[in-house]
């Protein structure tokens, strides 16, 4: 009877044991929301400009040389190559954990008990052989392999290293988007250096017109068609416009540092030829459909790999919940004198363990990482929407900046021949005296600020350029 009650309570506790193991709390579930707009502007052309390598769509070779090298030699991207290298190394460790894990060793002591306690007495009367007693003190050596595994009976160890790998991956995918970033901002900076080098070249050339404008000034002052106040505006006109080539300058310094920066090597001279820049004319953009952005944006993919992790984790989480089965096994030798260290099987010694445990009670701790891991799902949910909003958003952007920015330079394009022509005219103007020296003066400040707007815009142009090639995903492949 009393056996009986026994076995049912064991069972009843064993039942108790494996219900409460079993159950898990509640999560808050999130559906995945990828869908993107079917086209950008009506058309449903899949040629992409994305597709393009970077060596083929900047064909400046200056600009080529530069990403070229960056590309092996900046920092920061070195930096992140290192990073992926740690994941990588994560992906082997989980690997680890799921194999027995197996040592060898070897140990040797010596143990002294009283003579009057029990194991002293034993040991007193033990006899190894005929006429041989036991040491005193006893010696101890052992040398042997012992080993340990938990099976993975939930997938648990399967799904940390599926994760791991999944996160590794992603750290390619931020390698790539590194890339991308890297090439435009040296593109950019690129192009801001040709744009500088064009605007001190203007500002040059209009320190010379200026300067022949004031000596003809003086020579009407000596004849007194003109006061000395004449002279002095057109004297500090001159002075002005010297005194932007200074600023331009440390423009440039600065602009090139930048690059060499970007480029990983000390301040030095950037080659370029600036003559070209004024005739840069960007090319014809294929945006393709939204779609693409799924495959050609690295941070997409990325937000993507980082949401499948974290999915992952929610399993692996949720496997701390149910019961966790260890086994142990050891095999050596193990005597009291070197002489019998391998004599078998007296010195043989072996072990096998099996352990089933489970939580069952105070299990805040594992539904709390539970939780978590459930929250960092539905974090990375969010995150990955928004990457592919930020991407649909920043591709319509440069798409419409593109269109405005070519009608803008045109009429800029105008608006500067047109003052460059008033400045001969104001100038035959003033020397018949049929136009005040103010009209001259305005007329040539007009005419290099619009030659400085045009620049600007000639710039912008090429950043636009710059930047829907990197919205669109392009330069990592």
């Amino acid at each position: 009877m009393l056996k009986r009650i026994i076995y049912i309570s064991l069972g009843v506790a064993g039942l108790s044991f494996a219900v409460s193991s079993c159950k898990t709390p509640e999560l808050t579930e999130k559906a995945i929301n990828n869908t993107v707009p079917e086209s950008y502007n009506g058309s449903q052309d899949t040629t992409n400009t994305a597709d393009m390598d970077w060596q083929e769509y900047f064909s400046d070779p200056y600009l080529r040389s530069l990403i070229d090298t960056a590309l092996s030699n900046n920092q920061e991207l070195n930096i992140t190559l290192q990073e992926i290298q740690i994941a990588q190394n994560e992906v082997r460790a989980r690997k680890g954990e799921i194999l027995p894990s197996v040592n060898i060793g070897a140990a040797a002591g010596v143990d002294k008990v009283g003579r009057y306690t029990s194991q002293g007495a034993n040991d007193a009367n033990t006899e190894i052989k005929p006429g041989e007693e036991m040491p005193d003190p006893l010696q101890d050596y052992m040398v042997g392999a012992f080993a340990t595994w938990e099976v993975d009976i939930w997938k648990k160890l399967r799904n940390a290293k599926k994760s791991a790998l999944t996160r590794y991956l992603g750290s390619v995918e931020g390698k790539n988007f590194m890339v991308t970033n890297l090439i435009a901002e040296i593109a950019n900076s690129y192009y801001e250096l040709l744009a500088l080098d064009n605007e001190l070249e203007i500002v040059k050339q209009n320190i010379e017109i200026q300067t022949n404008a004031l000596e003809i000034v003086k020579y009407q002052k000596q004849a007194a068609r003109v006061t000395e106040l004449a002279v002095r505006r057109f004297e500090a006109q001159v002075l002005s416009t010297k005194s932007l080539q200074y600023g331009i300058q440390q423009e440039i310094i600065e602009t090139e540092n930048r690059i060499n920066f970007l480029v990983g090597r000390f301040p030095q001279k950037v080659e370029r030829d600036h003559t070209v820049f004024t005739d840069l004319v960007p090319e014809m953009i294929h945006a393709g459909i939204p779609s693409q952005l799924l495959a050609n944006r690295p941070d997409i993919r990325q937000a993507e790999m980082e949401l499948m992790a974290s999915k992952i984790d929610v399993q692996v989480a949720k496997a701390d919940f149910y019961p966790k089965l260890e086994i142990s096994a050891g095999l050596g030798f193990n005597a009291f004198n070197t002489a019998y260290l391998f004599t078998t099987p007296q010195s043989l010694i072996y072990s096998l363990a099996g352990e089933l445990t489970a939580p069952l009670i105070n299990r805040n701790a594992i539904k709390a990482r539970y939780l978590t891991a459930n929250s960092m799902q539905i974090q990375a949910i969010y995150n990955y929407e928004q990457t592919i909003l930020n991407a649909y958003i920043e591709v319509a952007n440069q798409l419409s900046n593109i269109d405005n920015l070519e009608k803008t330079y045109s009429l800029k394009a105008e608006q500067v021949n047109a003052l460059t022509e008033s400045i001969d005219i104001s100038n035959e103007l003033f020397k018949s005296a049929r136009a005040d020296y103010m009209e001259v003066l305005l007329t040539q400040r007009d005419a290099l600020e619009s030659k400085f707007e045009l620049i600007e815009t000639k710039m912008k142009q090429m950043h636009a350029k710059v930047n829907i090639y990197q919205a669109l995903g392009g330069g990592w492949n």
